[in-house]
C-alpha cells in the first residue's frame, strides 16, 4: 500500500440514534493505540481532534420523522467541510463516529471533490429508510438513501449537485433490513452481500466482486464501516447488535483484501458505544480493523 497522510477526524455524534454513548467511540477508538497502529505501517497522522456537537437547545421536534435533523445537519455542515480540506490537501480521512448518520456530511464533502464515488458499506443493518418508511425516525437508519438523493431534503444541504449512484453500492455483512427498506434496495441496483452470500462463497470472493463493482469508473471509493458488522460476540460495544455477523477474522480478511488492492481513499468506523462495551474489546477491534485497511499486517 503507498504510504498516505491520515487525517483523524472525530464526530462524537450520538443523536442519530436511539440509545446514548456513541459520542464516545471517537476516544474509544484513540484510546486503544490507533494513532500507533497506523505509524506502524509507515502512515503519518493528522488529528485534528473532535468536530463540535451542538446541544440540542430543545426536545421540541423540528421535523417529527427526523429526530435531531438540525443538530445532525449542522454537524454534517462542518464534516464536509472538513473531509473536503482532507482531499485539498492530499491528505486521506479517517472520520470516527459517532452513530452512523455522520456518514452523510462523509460523503457530502467527498461528493464536492469527486463527481464518481464507490461505497462500500460494511453494516448489519441497510441504512436505506427515509423519513418516510423508518419505523423510528432515527437519522442513523438513513444515511444511504440520503447519499443516494432519497428522503427529505433537509438531510442533503451539505450535497453538491449530485449524488452516488446506486450501482456503485456495495453493502457487506447485511442480515436484518425493514421490509419496505428491502423492497426500495431490490429495485435500487445497489449490491448487497449479506451473510448468506458470505457464509456460501465466503469472504475472498464476496471481496472480490466488491471491490471489481465499486472502482468501476470511479473517481474515489469510500469505505464505510459500523461495527455491528461484526457479530456482539466479538463486538458487544454496540448499540444495534444483531447476532449471525461477521467473525472477527472475516472482518480482518476484508480490510487486508481492500488494503492489498489500495484502493481506498477515505474511510470512517461509527458505532462504537463504549457504555455497552467490555473492557474496550470493541474499541480494540475498530482500532485493529483500521490498521488492517491501512494496511497492517502480521509480517
Amino acid at each position: 500500500m503507498k504510504l498516505k497522510t491520515i487525517r483523524i477526524i472525530g464526530v462524537p455524534l450520538d443523536y442519530g440514534a436511539d440509545r446514548r454513548g456513541v459520542d464516545m467511540g471517537p476516544s474509544a477508538i484513540r484510546y486503544a493505540g490507533l494513532h500507533e497502529k497506523i505509524r506502524q505501517v509507515g502512515h503519518q497522522v493528522i488529528d485534528i481532534g473532535n468536530l463540535p456537537v451542538p446541544v440540542p437547545e430543545s426536545r421540541t421536534k423540528t421535523h417529527p420523522h427526523l429526530k435531531f435533523a438540525d443538530e445532525i445537519v449542522k454537524v454534517s455542515r462542518v464534516l464536509a467541510r472538513a473531509v473536503e480540506k482532507a482531499v485539498d490537501e492530499g491528505q486521506f480521512p479517517l472520520v470516527l463516529g459517532g452513530d452512523h448518520s455522520i456518514a452523510i456530511g462523509t460523503m457530502g464533502g467527498l461528493l464536492r471533490k469527486f463527481e464518481r464515488v464507490g461505497l462500500l458499506w460494511f453494516d448489519a443493518h441497510g441504512d436505506y429508510n427515509t423519513d418516510e418508511t423508518s419505523p423510528s425516525g432515527n437519522v442513523h437508519g438513513m444515511p444511504v438513501a440520503t447519499v443516494v438523493g432519497l428522503g427529505n431534503p433537509v438531510l442533503q444541504v451539505s450535497f453538491p449537485d449530485r449524488f452516488v449512484n446506486p450501482e456503485k453500492i456495495v453493502y457487506v455483512g447485511v442480515r436484518t433490513l425493514d421490509a419496505e427498506e428491502a423492497k426500495r434496495l431490490r429495485e435500487s441496483g445497489a449490491t448487497v452481500f449479506s451473510m448468506h452470500e458470505i457464509d456460501r462463497y465466503g469472504m475472498r470472493d464476496v471481496m472480490d466482486k466488491a471491490i471489481d463493482i465499486v472502482t468501476d469508473q470511479t473517481d474515489a471509493v469510500h469505505l464505510s464501516f459500523d461495527i455491528d458488522a461484526v457479530d456482539p460476540l466479538y463486538a458487544p460495544g454496540s448499540g444495534t447488535p444483531y447476532s449471525g455477523g461477521l467473525t472477527e477474522r472475516e472482518a480482518h480478511l476484508a480490510m487486508e483484501l481492500l488494503a492489498e488492492s489500495d484502493m481506498i481513499s477515505s474511510m470512517e468506523m461509527v458505532e462504537v458505544n463504549p457504555i455497552l462495551d467490555e473492557h474496550n474489546r470493541t474499541g480494540q477491534l475498530a482500532a485493529n480493523l483500521i490498521a488492517s485497511a491501512l494496511g497492517h499486517r502480521i509480517i
